[in-house]
C-alpha cells in the first residue's frame, strides 16, 4: 500500500479506537495520492475485515462486536466525516535528480536548467527539510568518490542557499559510489550514476 494510504488507514484506526468503538466508529480506505489502494485489516475482539477497494469503509459497534462488512462510503460522506483529517495530510515529497559530467561538480545542461524548479518547489512549500544526497558512478577509488560526490552535493547546496533557501534546512549526505542508480561493475562510466538527488518534504 502506498504510504500516505497507510497513514491515513493509521489515523482513522486510531481514531476508532479513541472513541472506545462506540457506535459510529468507522474505517474507510482511500487511494495514497498516485491513485493507489492497497489492504486494510480492521479488527478487534470480534473478529476482523479487511478493506482492499477505494472509498470501503467498515463500521465497528464496539470492542466486542466484529466488524460489518465493508460497504462503499460515498465521497460526499467520506468528506463530511473525515474532511478534516483530508486536509490535514502532509503533501508527498517532491524528487530531483540532477546529473553531473564525469569527474566533475559541473551540472549537465538538461540538470542546470532544472534547478529553478528544485528552488520554486522548496520555496512554494515553505520547506524546512530538504535533503541534498551526493551519488557517484564506479570509476575511480572509494575514497576519491566519496568525497567527489560530497562536493557535488555541497555545489547543489551552494547553489540552493545562493537561490534565497536557508542553509539550516538542508540535509547535506553523500553515498559515493555505494548506492548505484543505475548497478554497474566496477570502473563503469554510467551518467545517470553521477548525480545528486534533491527532496523537498
Amino acid at each position: 500500500m502506498g504510504k500516505r494510504a497507510v497513514w491515513l488507514g493509521l489515523v482513522l484506526v486510531w481514531l476508532a479506537l479513541l472513541a472506545g468503538c462506540s457506535p459510529g466508529s468507522v474505517v474507510v480506505l482511500i487511494p495514497d495520492p498516485n491513485g493507489k489502494v492497497g489492504k486494510l485489516t480492521v479488527s478487534n475482539q470480534g473478529g476482523s475485515q479487511v478493506l482492499e477497494k477505494s472509498g470501503q469503509a467498515i463500521f465497528i459497534r464496539d470492542a466486542q462486536t466484529p466488524p460489518e462488512a465493508p460497504v462503499v462510503m460515498e465521497q460526499a460522506e467520506i468528506q463530511k466525516r473525515f474532511g478534516p483529517a483530508l486536509a490535514a495530510r502532509p503533501s508527498p515529497p517532491v524528487h530531483f535528480i540532477l546529473y553531473f559530467f564525469s569527474d566533475s561538480t559541473k551540472l549537465v545542461k538538461s540538470s542546470k536548467a532544472l534547478l529553478p524548479q528544485v528552488i520554486s518547489a522548496i520555496k512554494q512549500r515553505v520547506s524546512v527539510d530538504v535533503s541534498v544526497v551526493g551519488h557517484c558512478d564506479t570509476t575511480g577509488g572509494d575514497i576519491y568518490n566519496l568525497r567527489l560526490s560530497q562536493r557535488r552535493a555541497m555545489a547543489v547546496a551552494k547553489i540552493l542557499t545562493a537561490s534565497g533557501v536557508d542553509r539550516k534546512t538542508l540535509e547535506i549526505t553523500s553515498h559515493g559510489k555505494r548506492r548505484l542508480l543505475i548497478p554497474t561493475a566496477d570502473n563503469v562510466r554510467e551518467p545517470r550514476n553521477r548525480r545528486v538527488e534533491v527532496t523537498v518534504r
